[in-house]
């Protein structure tokens, strides 16, 4: 499958994503920052993004497609904007035949930085829930602007749950 999970919510995917995983992550120095992270957490990154080695990190993802790899992939990213969908995983759903996870989270507590996907770091002891949604396919007779706007409902959908799930709890969402 590719997991799809937003930008600002990509360091605690590893945490509620336990099997192993390929994930795109940005060659800037940002991207580093995450890429140790991921790998401190048991998770490979393919390095690159639509800004920087994007062509032959999208080959090498494609060519992952074909092994028994999970993959991984913020739609949003590298820069936004937030939470919009780029064309990088439409395309790689429609090439490598793969569903689409769609996955958010909501926290109760943490920081959010003033970067443009105002990153959210949970701090300890809050409360975390994480949403998957239906797996996507995109389906031979379909457009990539109608598979664009069905995954998008889906993570808007899938952010939503997040959130509601938490506030049900009594808690509000960061």
């Amino acid at each position: 499958m590719i997991l799809s999970v937003w930008h600002d919510q990509l360091l605690m995917m590893a945490k509620a994503y336990t099997h192993k995983a390929q994930i795109l992550i940005s060659a800037s120095r940002d991207g580093e920052l995450i890429a140790r992270a991921m790998a401190y957490m048991g998770q490979k990154a393919v390095r690159g993004s639509s800004s920087r080695g994007g062509s032959t990190a999208f080959k090498q993802m494609l060519r992952l497609a074909r092994e028994p790899y999970d993959l991984a992939i913020t739609p949003d990213g590298p820069r936004g904007p937030r939470h919009e969908i780029k064309e990088g995983v439409v395309h790689l759903a429609r090439r490598s035949k793969r569903a689409v996870v769609p996955m958010s989270m909501a926290c109760s507590r943490g920081h959010r930085f003033a970067s443009w996907d105002r990153f959210q770091l949970p701090y300890p002891f809050g409360r975390l829930v994480f949403v998957y949604g239906d797996p996507l396919y995109f389906c031979a007779d379909e457009s990539t602007d109608d598979f664009h706007l069905r995954l998008s409902a889906a993570m808007e959908a899938c952010t939503l749950k997040a959130r509601n799930k938490l506030e049900s709890h009594g808690l509000s969402a960061l």
